[in-house]
């Protein structure tokens, strides 16, 4: 019983997390988290009256966005800051009546750029194998 106990408390929500159990999380070094705080201005955890940080849920959120971005999509850090910003533009203009087809198109337009990067990410790892290839004979 006590190994259950132990595996649910990652899931917990609680109000705040030390940079610690963020960095356990989501499998990152602390050092990432605090760089990533000097590049992502959306990422902004609270200091305690001793100095440490204290991450909410919606910094901890941020911080597996930023990795998706970074990890798993190959964006650079300046081109995930500048996605971000986007893509908090975009959610704070279509908040308003009448947006729904702004967000349709918008919707749209972002998958189109989802695939054309995908794409290119195709692209460039068969271009790669094929360099490879011609580097062998």
């Amino acid at each position: 019983m006590a190994n259950t106990a132990t595996a649910a408390q990652p899931t917990i929500e609680k109000d705040f997390y030390r940079i610690g159990e963020v960095s356990r999380l989501t499998a990152l070094k602390p050092f990432v988290l605090r760089y990533w705080e000097t590049e992502f201005p959306t990422l902004e955890p609270v200091k305690s009256p001793s100095g440490h940080r204290l991450y909410r849920q919606e910094d901890v959120e941020m911080v597996l966005r930023i990795k998706r971005l970074l990890y798993d999509e190959g964006f650079t850090i300046a081109g995930a800051r500048r996605h971000l910003r986007e893509q908090n533009g975009a959610g704070e203009s279509e908040g308003g009546a009448g947006s729904g087809s702004a967000a349709g198109s918008g919707v749209a337009e972002g998958a189109a750029q989802l695939l054309s990067r995908k794409m290119l990410l195709d692209l460039r790892d068969t271009l790669r194998a094929f360099l490879t290839l011609l580097e062998r004979k």
